[in-house]
């Protein structure tokens, strides 16, 4: 039997082409398949890369600087520098051109009666003659008593006048007390209202004046008794005392 030679020809040339297109098909399919996956491959890497790159840096604050609340003035103070000073003057000026500016010299302050005669207001004497002194003002010193014999300061003075004489407050004031002292015997108290107080003893029972009463200077305060017991042996006479500020000071040195 006789074989048909183009039949079979066909027959193979359509295997040929159905193997071929099924070929092509693969070919495609792999080619679309491995850039899928290759896409894929370079998003991943890509989003890695994102993840671990280093962030770029942004120009940003500083924010180690504290905010400010208020403001604040800070005061610096600069050192100071001393150096000792001599005595000699320096050696690039001469002495002649130095001038040595000398302390004032201090006045010796005035004894307290002297500085209290200025300030006791229109002093008038305690009596009309204030001559005859029988016992000066002590200034602190003891002297012995004639009367008790014994030796103490002689705070006041004692002036002499007849029983009955006159007795007169020598500056304005007001009478602050009137006793009886059982040594000093009647006794008047007279505050002058400027830290002066003067005090009249060995007076008779018969005063003129008052606890509280206001007195000029000149006014009669009474007369002269014979009530002082502890200068009962001496001729009658005035005690008189006056102090500044508390302390003892000469009488008759306030009024002369």
């Amino acid at each position: 039997m006789k074989k048909n030679l183009f039949s079979d020809n066909r027959k193979g040339s359509k295997g040929f082409y159905a193997a071929l297109g099924i070929s092509a098909v693969m070919i495609g399919s792999a080619c679309y398949f491995a850039y899928g996956q290759s896409e894929k491959m370079t998003r991943d890497i890509a989003e890695k890369a994102e993840v671990s790159a280093p962030e770029k840096p942004v120009a940003k604050r500083e924010t180690n600087v504290p905010k400010v609340t208020a403001a604040t003035y800070r005061v610096t103070v600069a050192p100071v520098t001393t150096r000792a000073v001599t005595a000699a003057p320096p050696a690039t000026l001469p002495a002649a051109d130095i001038q040595i500016d000398e302390p004032p010299a201090q006045e010796e302050a005035p004894a307290a009666e002297e500085t209290a005669a200025a300030k006791l207001a229109d002093p008038k004497p305690p009596l009309d003659d204030i001559s005859s002194i029988i016992t000066d003002f002590s200034r602190g010193e003891l002297v012995r008593n004639e009367t008790t014999g014994t030796w103490a300061t002689h705070n006041g003075t004692d002036i002499a006048a007849e029983v009955g004489s006159d007795v007169y407050s020598v500056s304005a004031g007001e009478v602050t007390s009137v006793d009886n002292d059982p040594l000093w015997g009647v006794t008047v108290t007279v505050d002058h209202h400027n830290g002066y107080v003067s005090r009249y003893c060995g007076l008779s029972q018969a005063l003129s004046v008052q606890k509280g009463d206001t007195l000029v200077s000149g006014d009669l305060i009474g007369t002269i008794g014979n009530t002082a017991d502890i200068e009962s042996s001496l001729t009658p006479h005035l005690h008189i005392e006056m102090l500044h500020n508390g302390s003892y000071i000469d009488p008759i040195s306030e009024i002369r």
